[in-house]
């Protein structure tokens, strides 16, 4: 160039021909991207790996060619991992993430959620095990999933807890690298950012997913929390109680080691199932085998308990106070709540609840998930410092309390000033009434307190919907079929909020219920009492 600006020569007809070239190629790019992209821009994303970020995989995956997940549609698959480094247990840490985007995109990006302790890297498809389908992938949404900044045989392992970053990472730390490296991967391949972010979780998503609302409210538009383990220092405090409680009652072997799985016999979790339905069910107008007023059902064990000598019929006493006990949660020696309470419902003859409570072995061994999750949880991820010889049988509910609170500061998502979210995004969370691992007590308490501390505008921002019978994220005697990707999107996008939300199950086949926010319920009015349109939500 000389003076002015000026272009002079043959030498800059052909640079501005150079320059023009390249902007027509970046405006042909931006509309590939738009709508189909090529295997050539899928493995030149190995590039963008620097400082601390390795992409291990980029390569295109052809449509329906993932064994897992046959009807996912082309994509291209990166893999990858944050900060790599060997921990002061010797082990090696970083923070995986597997990243697929579809060649047809519809704009928008997706975190989906992990499950339990983490450790396991998900496919990474958007379908929150099971519970969207079609997968958000499917729909074309860009998905991102992590493994929480430590790889473990199974998703109950705690022993990454000994490792200082690797408790923040699972804590928060993960959420924010790869959701903000996700999106920065997603701008290189298609050329554009997203236009919506959303957040899809269930059990440890659904913690993330209050996570992100709490700390990171700018990241998403949309969030959906399910059976948010939300409060997981509490919920191990839980789960250690629960093993209190069972084996307080159990009858021993001849080592004399309690037989968990002997203090309530199946029949005996059927007849409180059949107590509370016939006491509760039709408190909504319809007797359907699904208690939507579980706030107005007053059943209380006691009016089981036997006269005289135990049977199928009845309670033992000893068995009568071990429920009320499991049913309210953990207390301190003033009976001050630790956590919060279960509602009675159908799910206490499911065999999920037993195998959360009890288990089945009838040896002595203890294979209740309550042992697993509870202790190991406890002792390595809860407690400070993390202590793998500490016995939680003998876990003091008022003087150890205190040796949880720095994990519960940084890893439980319970607070509830909303402010930024409150005027940035939506979030819907739902939980099932029946979860043999999350007290629903805890979590309408929450909700209670995100509305007394940000206003009641806060619930055309914040919504609770609770399932009728539903177990820890699905399954029981329950409704728990239902799209929640949908109604977010229309939330976020359309600013059609959710005023109910239709659901069905394979447990009630032909029947659909609407889902209302708490704290309405379903009720009948009347019509058909298969058909959701039969029903009101109200208080």
């Amino acid at each position: 160039m000389g003076e002015g600006g000026s272009i002079r020569g043959e030498s800059g007809r052909r640079t501005v021909l150079r320059w023009c070239a390249a902007a027509l190629g970046l405006v042909l790019a931006a509309g590939l991207h738009a709508g189909h992209a090529a295997a050539a821009d899928c493995a030149a994303l190995k590039s963008a790996e620097g400082g601390d970020l390795t992409i291990d995989t980029a390569e295109m995956v052809a449509a329906g060619s993932v064994a897992e997940q046959p009807d996912l549609p082309e994509h291209c698959h990166v893999s990858g991992m944050i900060n790599k480094r060997t921990g002061a247990d010797g082990k090696q840490y970083g923070i995986g993430f597997n990243l697929r985007m579809p060649a047809d995109w519809n704009g928008r990006f997706v975190f989906e959620g992990g499950g339990g302790l983490d450790g396991i890297l998900k496919l990474g498809d958007g379908s929150v095990y099971g519970s969207i389908n079609p997968p958000a992938l499917a729909r074309g949404f860009a998905v991102i999933t992590t493994d929480g900044g430590h790889r473990s045989q199974s998703n109950i392992d705690a022993d990454f807890a000994q490792d200082q970053q690797a408790r923040l990472d699972y804590a928060f730390n993960a959420l924010d690298r790869v959701t903000l490296v996700g999106k920065d991967l997603v701008t290189r391949y298609y050329g554009s950012r997203p236009e919506y972010s959303y957040l899809l979780g269930c059990s440890n998503g659904g913690r993330q997913g209050l996570m992100a609302a709490e700390r990171y409210p700018l990241h998403f538009d949309g969030i959906v929390a399910g059976d948010p383990a939300f409060k997981l220092t509490r919920i191990a405090m839980d789960q250690v109680w629960n093993i209190q409680v069972v084996a307080s009652i159990s009858p021993k072997n001849e080592d004399g080691r309690p037989i968990l799985s002997k203090a309530f016999s199946d029949a005996d979790l059927r007849l409180v199932a059949d107590a509370v339905l016939k006491r509760c069910d039709a408190l909504d107008g319809l007797a359907d085998g699904m208690i939507n007023d579980w706030q107005g059902c007053d059943f209380d064990p006691a009016e089981l308990t036997c006269s005289g000598k135990k049977t199928d019929q009845c309670l033992a006493p000893k068995q009568v106070e071990a429920l009320k006990k499991l049913h309210q949660g953990p207390v301190d020696g003033e009976g001050k709540p630790l956590y919060g309470r279960f509602p009675y419902d159908t799910g206490i003859a499911q065999s999920v609840w037993r195998r959360m409570r009890m288990g089945t072995a009838t040896d002595g061994t203890w294979d209740a998930a309550d042992f697993f999750l509870g202790f190991e949880t406890l002792r390595q991820y809860s407690m400070t410092p993390p202590d793998k010889t500490f016995d939680p049988m003998t876990f003091d509910f008022d003087s150890d309390v205190a040796r949880t609170a720095q994990m519960r500061a940084l890893g439980d998502a319970d607070q509830t000033y909303l402010q930024t979210f409150r005027d940035h995004g939506k979030m819907i969370v739902y939980h099932g009434l029946s979860d043999q691992g999350m007290a629903t007590g805890a979590l309408t308490d929450w909700y209670d307190a995100v509305v007394s501390d940000n206003g009641e505008g806060v619930r055309d921002s914040v919504r609770l919907f609770l399932v009728p019978g539903m177990t820890h994220c699905g399954g029981g005697m329950s409704t728990d079929q239902f799209d929640m990707l949908s109604a977010i999107q229309a939330w976020v996008e359309e600013g059609k909020a959710p005023q109910r939300i239709i659901a069905r199950g394979e447990a009630f086949p032909g029947i659909s219920r609407p889902l209302c926010p708490y704290p309405q319920v379903a009720r009948y009015d009347e019509g058909d009492p298969d058909k959701a349109g039969s029903f009101v939500c109200r208080n």
